[in-house]
């Protein structure tokens, strides 16, 4: 019996999702969003490069998976900032 839930493909090792999500968001993504979208939250499907951009993670994530129910390697960036958030002192807003 096949879960619902369970993935139709297999992952990929969590550090090539992260290489190959940045390298799609630095080089496809970004330009498109870095102006009028700073501060929201891209969520790209690293299979097919497809991408959605929403205020919030979770509202990024589900309309990446209403567009892609089936997708498994997933990467979340914030435009604007280098990590999703922060736990302490200091600033994530990229510098350059």
């Amino acid at each position: 019996m096949t879960n619902a839930k369970t993935p139709s493909r297999p992952r990929r090792p969590r550090e090539e999702t992260v290489r190959l999500g940045k390298e799609i968001y630095e080089r496809d993504i970004l330009p498109q969003v870095k102006s009028d979208h700073f501060g929201e939250y891209v969520a790209i499907d690293v299979e097919t490069g497809e991408w959605v951009v929403a205020a919030s993670e979770i509202a990024a994530v589900d309309r990446l998976r209403e567009l892609h129910p089936k997708a498994v390697d997933v990467l979340m960036e914030r435009v604007g900032y280098r990590a999703l958030r922060s736990f302490g002192a200091g600033s994530l807003r990229r510098t350059g």
